[in-house]
């Protein structure tokens, strides 16, 4: 079987080495718009051969590692070429829901929504990382509208490269993903604007502490992808974003009346969570 894998940056290119460490591909090509990443991904043996975009005909398994609204735009590219019969598309999207519904009708069963819970804030071919899913979640969203040879061939691959598959329904998946994955970067973004507003980069420098620089991590992630993602997922977004703020308001009201013992234990139910992660 040949793999074609449509986007070369972290995700696409962790899961064409992940692929070539674990699942027996005959070839693995790659498309990419950016002229440098094309170059890196041959470079780095990420994959065997650039392809032009009418050329995914070949291939048996395609996977969309690209920016939501380029996922669409190339599931409606897909469904006017000549694919192999038995293909099985795959997208990485980060929100499920609108990709689902704007899904070609005449693909939707070859299509298996796919969103793996790994990542980190690098980009780009030489970002990519061979072991990136292992022992990671690997969501798949409304399997009912797939066919069972698609769906069978995914599971197959992400069972090779060792990921949590989990079956989740799109609704419920965007707005999980909203509170635990989106959120935290609008936070993260947050506070990378409100400390440049208010310190010079002389003091970032010097007082930046781990604390500081693991809250602030997020923000080196690409805007342009997340711009993407914000915007598909908007109204969950929002959602998580009020409940942050009824959060900060309490901490605010509690130290502005000094009642710290409150504090103390408003914070110690926030210690709760690492008992379930």
């Amino acid at each position: 079987m040949i793999l074609g894998v449509i986007g070369l940056g972290l995700m696409g290119g962790s899961f064409a080495l992940s692929c070539k460490n674990n699942y027996n591909f005959s070839k693995i090509v790659g498309i990419d718009h950016n002229k440098s990443h094309k170059e890196k991904a041959l470079k780095l043996g990420i994959v065997d051969e650039i392809i032009e975009f009418n050329e995914i005909i070949q291939c048996d398994v395609i996977v969309l590692s690209i920016p939501i609204c380029a996922i669409i735009c190339v599931l409606e590219d897909l469904s006017k070429l000549p694919l192999k019969e038995n293909v099985t598309i795959i997208d990485f999207g980060s929100t499920k829901k609108e990709i689902i519904d704007k899904c070609p009708s005449n693909i939707r069963p070859k299509f298996v929504p796919s969103h793996p819970m790994a990542g980190t804030e690098y980009s780009g071919p030489e970002a990519a990382i061979p072991n990136l899913f292992e022992n990671k979640v690997m969501v798949i969203c409304d399997i009912k509208d797939t066919n069972k040879y698609q769906l069978n061939i995914a599971m197959e691959i992400y069972e090779s490269l060792n990921t949590n598959i989990r079956l989740m329904n799109s609704d419920e998946h965007d707005r999980h993903a909203a509170f635990i994955s989106h959120m935290p970067h609008i936070v993260s973004y947050s506070l990378a604007n409100a400390v440049l507003k208010q310190e010079d980069n002389e003091h970032i420098v010097a007082l930046a502490a781990g604390g500081f620089r693991s809250m602030a991590r997020l923000a080196k992630s690409n805007p342009a992808m997340w711009k993407d993602i914000f915007e598909s997922n908007e109204e969950n977004l929002l959602d998580a974003i009020d409940a942050f703020k009824k959060e900060l308001k309490i901490a605010k009201k509690l130290i502005k009346k000094k009642k710290y013992n409150e504090l103390y234990s408003w914070m110690n139910k926030g210690n709760t969570l690492h008992q379930i992660l």
